[in-house]
């Protein structure tokens, strides 16, 4: 079993736990996820990972309330443990060598930008940081991603923090100002990634994305997390997650990504009417 150690609310719906599980804590790297499910009939969830302690022996999750798992495990405490935490699983984010980089976070996005601007910082790299939010209330981590950048540009869709305007603005405002990087990082919503890898195109800049497409096994085995790039099959859980954005078809990831979105909210409303009903 893996206790949860601490739970910590990001925001409204977004909420960060540090989950005891010293063997992933051992091997974890930026960019790597875990597969979790909370109890023994429970759904099996890939989560990337946030951060990890190896001398505590602890892995950080970040993840938003969006369906019935996240809510179930959202209903869990401090001192109970998850059923399953497995991993680390999937490639590691390639780090070694650059010199400069630009890592752009969009939303929920910036929980895995983070380690991986933390891991650039420590090995030296110069790094800028692009976070993007819709509003002043969904921000998060921005503390974390001071001290790991040497530049942070904050941008909400609304201006009600930072500056107004979406990521892609602020990273083209970076390149025009003369600054050369030898890779941009981008980690967020499909289309928020797709539009950066449209930017960078333009200056012939390497782009490495990490895609999350629905996943079940995490092995490679099921098929589910399938993507075309390059004009060739991958499979995100073994493959990636990380893959050259110019190669990804963006298009039909995020077709793949809408199809079960009906059985999502089915199961978002189950979970609400059980949890109810264990309240009472």
């Amino acid at each position: 079993m893996f206790t949860i150690v601490k739970k910590e609310r990001l925001n409204p719906t977004v909420t960060r736990m540090v989950i005891r599980a010293p063997f992933v804590a051992r091997k974890a790297e930026p960019g790597q996820f875990i597969i979790f499910r909370t109890h023994e009939d429970s759904e099996r969830v890939p989560l990337t990972i946030a951060d990890y302690d190896r001398e505590e022996g602890t892995v950080t999750i970040i993840y938003q309330i969006v369906g019935g798992s996240t809510m179930e495990l959202d209903a869990m405490e401090e001192g109970e443990a998850i059923c399953d935490f497995v991993g680390p699983l999937g490639v590691a984010t390639h780090t070694e060598g650059l010199k400069k980089v630009a890592v752009v976070g969009g939303g929920v996005g910036c929980a895995i930008a983070y380690p991986v601007t933390k891991k650039l910082h420590d090995l030296g790299a110069t790094v800028h940081a692009v976070a993007g939010f819709r509003n002043k209330d969904l921000v998060i981590l921005e503390d974390e991603f001071k001290a790991a950048s040497d530049k942070l540009v904050m941008m909400t869709d609304d201006g009600s923090y930072g500056e107004k305007g979406l990521v892609t603005a602020a990273l083209e405002k970076l390149i025009q100002e003369g600054n050369e990087y030898d890779e941009v990082i981008a980690i967020g919503p499909l289309v928020m990634m797709k539009f950066v890898c449209q930017v960078t195109k333009k200056y012939g800049i390497k782009t490495v994305v990490s895609m999350n497409p629905i996943m079940i096994d995490g092995t490679g085995m099921c098929g589910g997390c399938r993507l075309t790039v390059g004009g060739e099959t991958k499979f995100a859980c073994v493959d990636g997650p990380d893959f050259d954005g110019h190669l990804v078809d963006f298009d039909e990831a995020m077709k793949r990504g809408t199809m079960y979105r009906e059985f999502e909210q089915h199961a978002r409303e189950a979970s609400c009417n059980l949890l109810k009903k264990e309240a009472h």
